[in-house]
């Protein structure tokens, strides 16, 4: 099978084959269904779900394999306490209720203020769900998708998706963020062997 049959691609040809891939992925199909009708301000389905299920289709894996949860962002900042997150994640746990994996709601306008107690260093107060891709570890797993208002499927990936069909997980140093990279990497190199992980 050549799982790298869409690497090198001009970027179109590679946003029609990932859009293609992942609406037609079981997972990602139902929970891009759901988290449309759950009519959150700005929301986008992001990394593992999405560029875990390119990797899974283009080895011949089962939908879901080596998936852990589904990412959902918003961001809605009229209201920055824990409390009004926290009555998003419960509404949305029953919404999603009956997926095959956890979905994992959080918002971005609030991340700010708890990243610096839990990774020791600060986060940029972001202005939308899409912003905080382009912080990620790595390029590979910037990635996300969301139906625009005319219901056509809408992709952000600021760093292209030439690493993703590539199987290169490749750092993109924008913050300090080694030790992520290189435990996603390792993680994804014992489901996926085909993968590279370009060191920090």
């Amino acid at each position: 099978m050549d799982h790298l049959r869409y690497s090198g691609l001009p970027f179109e040809e590679q946003r029609t084959a990932f859009l293609d891939i992942v609406s037609a992925d079981t997972l990602v199909r139902e929970a891009l269904a759901r988290a449309r009708t759950l009519d959150l301000p700005d929301w986008l389905i992001v990394s593992g779900a999405l560029y875990n299920s390119v990797w899974n289709h283009l080895t011949g894996k089962p939908s879901g394999y080596g998936i852990k949860d589904v990412d959902l962002f918003y961001f809605d900042d009229a209201d920055l306490s824990y409390e009004a997150e926290d009555a998003v994640i419960r509404r949305a746990a029953a919404h999603f209720e009956g997926l095959p994996l956890p979905v994992e709601v959080r918002n971005q306008a609030r991340v700010h203020l708890w990243y610096p107690q839990k990774f020791g260093r600060p986060c940029p107060r972001y202005t939308g769900s899409s912003e905080p891709l382009s912080n990620f570890a790595s390029k590979t797993h910037a990635v996300g998708v969301r139906y625009d208002a005319d219901g056509q499927l809408e992709l952000v990936a600021p760093f292209g998706l030439d690493d993703l069909f590539s199987f290169r997980i490749t750092p993109s140093r924008v913050m300090d963020n080694q030790h992520t990279h290189e435990t996603k990497g390792a993680r994804a190199r014992e489901n996926w062997p085909e993968i590279t992980v370009v060191p920090w």
